[in-house]
């Protein structure tokens, strides 16, 4: 299991990737604006609130580049198959290379990956062996960074009291 650097030529993924990085920097820049710097100035929330909701934005895009380079547990081009493992290993008929069973050839990056799930276009990588708990941690922080935004939306709208005008 290394964590040999991947990356995946595919438009399709690199659009997808900027259109997440694009919702990241919005979300760190126009909700801060918005709802948390008025609200802290204002004494609604602590500054705990401010660090807490850029610490969970720096987890998000951190996890989001660790998956997304992170080698997925592409086979090499000679694998050296011991004796005694002969049996549990095949031929596959794209790439005409021995492979473990429970490895899949991705078609978008051409190559057979170790148990892989499957070829995630947001991240532009195969989840395999070796980064499933890395797009498993990119999972869990999306979702707390989205639970945060919808709870600040949710006070900022029915808890907070209203903002003085000079903030709008």
């Amino acid at each position: 299991m290394g964590q040999r650097i991947h990356f995946v030529v595919d438009p399709q993924g690199w659009c997808c990737m900027g259109l997440i990085i694009f919702v990241w920097l919005y979300n760190t820049i126009f909700i801060p604006k918005v709802i948390l710097f008025p609200h802290y100035e204002e004494g609604n929330i602590s500054v705990v609130a401010v660090l807490c909701y850029y610490i969970c934005s720096l987890f998000c895009i951190a996890s989001l580049f660790r998956a997304s380079v992170a080698d997925p547990g592409k086979l090499p081009e000679n694998p050296k198959i011991p004796i005694t493992e002969r049996e549990f290993w095949e031929l596959c008929n794209k790439c005409n290379m021995m492979r473990p069973k429970r490895s899949h050839h991705c078609s978008r990056c051409g190559h057979c990956v170790r148990r892989m799930d499957h070829h995630c276009p947001w991240i532009n990588n195969c989840v395999g062996e070796d980064n499933h708990w890395l797009f498993l941690q990119l999972c869990f922080y999306t979702q707390i960074l989205s639970s945060y935004t919808l709870i600040l939306d949710f006070c900022h709208y029915y808890y907070f009291l209203p903002l003085k005008k000079e903030h709008w």
